[in-house]
């Protein structure tokens, strides 16, 4: 989310002046620089494979898996003016707001009503992704897991923002008595992982990890790094987030993020074209089922691609903007291939952060061009353009559409691709998708606080 520089959007008004902690210029990280160095090796040793089988989302587009990426498939926009309140005073009046959301089947009416959104998607997303595993919660393969390893790592950037808005209206205009006794425990970020666990019985790690819109992928990192250190056999991971209501979207057009394309909504999410006027808001939650290759293959699990390394660093030069030369990006991607044993030239899909603002996205092409250094065979695309940033979520979203990407051989478009920036010479799959072969994909994420996060993807092959 760092992308997203208030200053650079090119907007009218006066930028926000943020304090700007920035580093004095250092040498190349040592990291980056020992990661071009070793010959890539993968992981062979089927206790630390790890492996992904099983996926659950709650979406734009509905809380199926396939629905989801058929709707991307078809280029369409999940944007739309925002009708869950009163946006008309707002310059941003539009958004991927999720309509309809239905938890029935996986929370009991009672809570349903209770939880903040935030908890619900999360919820309904991990136990989708644990029945397509094949160990949904009172299955007889859900029984004969050893519950003390398999745990849940599911983060949000934002947490429980309705219930923390609605608990700080009630102290304002009623006094502390009115505040709900729910308020703190739904409001902290870590409880969609918690409830879950609790509806599953999963005792082994849990926790949540707080990086704004890398956060989908540091859980994504910090699972599998438990499952290959031998501390679990299975992990639910991945993010959560439901921040479109009035202070959240009043919190991004005060730091001037949003586009403010209200006559066209559908087309305000137009990244690496030369119009765009900065992101989308849009909500959700992306998880997958991570599991050792050994485990899964005892279970005879149903898997569905291989997780083959990731990475995460910081910038460490400003709160909101991006590095113009994209260096923390560079390094980070150079170590997320190095981690999963890859040369640069085996990747031939990238699932970019692409947010659609005027820094960000050229920060990270700068980036990748660092990396990779022929990128005629790869395709690049950005699953924002039709479904808004979905910020903590994020990650785990487009984690499932690069899955998707592999298992059916088809791209989807990025759409909104009017004019592109000549500086963008990888193919973008411009608004119409493609066929692909994926060899090996690599999904990056970006947070406010310089946090970058890049994992890996590839077809499993036993």
């Amino acid at each position: 989310m760092h992308a997203h520089a208030p200053h650079a959007l090119g907007l009218r008004v006066p930028p926000p002046v943020f304090p700007r902690h920035r580093a004095r210029p250092r040498r190349r990280p040592a990291a980056a620089v020992r990661a071009t160095s070793a010959a890539p090796q993968r992981e062979t040793d089927p206790r630390k494979r790890v492996v992904i089988t099983g996926m659950g989302l709650a979406s734009v587009f509905g809380n199926d898996v396939d629905t989801f990426y058929d709707r991307l498939l078809a280029g369409e926009s999940g944007v739309g003016p925002i009708d869950r309140f009163d946006a008309s005073s707002f310059p941003t009046r539009f958004a991927g707001q999720i309509r309809g959301f239905s938890s029935e089947g996986y929370i009991d009416g009672k809570n349903d009503r209770r939880l903040d959104d935030c908890i619900r998607y999360c919820i309904l997303s991990g136990k989708k992704a644990l029945e397509s595993a094949g160990i949904g919660a009172g299955s007889d393969a859900h029984g004969k897991l050893d519950v003390g390893r398999a745990g849940i790592l599911v983060g949000s950037g934002m947490g429980g923002l309705s219930v923390f808005s609605d608990g700080v209206q009630n102290l304002i205009e009623k006094g502390y008595r009115k505040i709900s006794p729910f308020f703190i425990p739904y409001a902290i970020t870590n409880m969609g992982s918690a409830l879950l666990a609790m509806d599953v019985g999963f005792m082994g790690p849990n926790y949540s990890i707080s990086t704004a819109c890398a956060t989908s992928n540091y859980c994504f990192y910090a699972a599998a790094n438990h499952i290959r250190r031998g501390e679990a056999d299975i992990i639910v991971a991945g993010g959560t987030e439901a921040a479109i209501i009035p202070i959240g979207l009043g919190g991004f057009v005060a730091c001037r993020a949003l586009s403010q394309r209200n006559d066209d909504p559908i087309t305000a999410s137009r990244p690496w074209d030369k119009e765009r006027d900065g992101f989308v808001m849009g909500e959700g939650a992306g998880v997958l089922v991570m599991e050792s290759l050994e485990h899964a293959m005892k279970r005879d699990a149903p898997i569905i691609a291989e997780y083959l390394g990731g990475a995460v660093n910081c910038d460490a030069y400003h709160m909101t903007d991006p590095r113009s030369d994209g260096l923390g990006v560079s390094s980070c991607i150079t170590m997320s291939l190095r981690d999963a044993g890859v040369a640069p030239e085996e990747v031939n899909y990238i699932n970019a952060h692409a947010t659609s603002t005027l820094a960000g996205d050229l920060a990270e092409v700068r980036a990748i061009k660092q990396v990779f250094k022929n990128p005629s065979e790869i395709k690049i695309n950005s699953t924002k353009s039709m479904i808004g940033h979905c910020l903590g979520a994020a990650g785990g979203l487009e984690a499932i559409a690069t899955i998707k990407s592999i298992t059916t051989g088809w791209v989807h478009p990025t759409v909104n691709q009017f004019n592109p920036e000549p500086e963008v010479d990888f193919d973008t799959v411009a608004n119409e998708k493609k066929q692909h072969e994926v060899n090996v994909a690599i999904s990056n994420s970006f947070g406010f606080g310089g946090h970058n996060s890049v994992v890996v993807f590839a077809p499993f092959k036993p």
